[in-house]
């Protein structure tokens, strides 16, 4: 069961795509942070909507939001996935501990050994603001973010 709304969100510390440490806490006081796991690198929904949010990147990177993508991949293929669709928000590693900070939030599927298509918006105060959970298949609406963003 993901966890709810008016949660604190749980701190974490996975490596980029980079090989540098990023954790939800370095954005506390300064940045909202769309939060998105997504099952795998390379797959079609994942690559439609990771490409998605960098084709409407300032509205997910900006002064005010910082947006972050983990998945249960190694940093490895996660930087080769990157350079080839060419992303250049973080792409976070939730590889070993394996789907520790997926299972954290609620959403790692342990049956298929994956994290669902979760996403949480945080605020400031490191609080859930919004979430929305989908099955593997489905994609999420990006506009749903934007809506739930402007109403901080």
């Amino acid at each position: 069961m993901a966890i709810e709304v008016g949660t604190k969100a749980p701190d974490f510390e996975l490596k980029d795509q980079h090989g540098q440490t990023v954790r939800l806490s370095d954005f506390k006081g300064d940045k909202n942070v769309v939060l998105l796991f997504y099952p795998f690198a390379f797959t079609g929904v994942c690559t439609g909507e990771l490409c998605a949010l960098r084709d409407e990147l300032p509205k997910f990177v900006n002064d005010d939001v910082q947006l972050l993508a983990v998945s249960n991949d190694s940093p490895f293929s996660l930087r080769v996935f990157a350079e080839q669709e060419g992303l250049e928000y973080p792409l976070l590693s939730d590889f070993w501990p394996h789907g520790e900070a997926s299972r954290a939030y609620g959403i790692f599927d342990e049956e298929k050994g994956c994290a669902v298509r979760g996403t949480f918006i945080i605020d400031k105060e490191g609080a859930v603001r919004w979430t929305v959970v989908n099955g593997l298949p489905d994609a999420r609406d990006l506009n749903e973010y934007v809506k739930a963003l402007g109403s901080l």
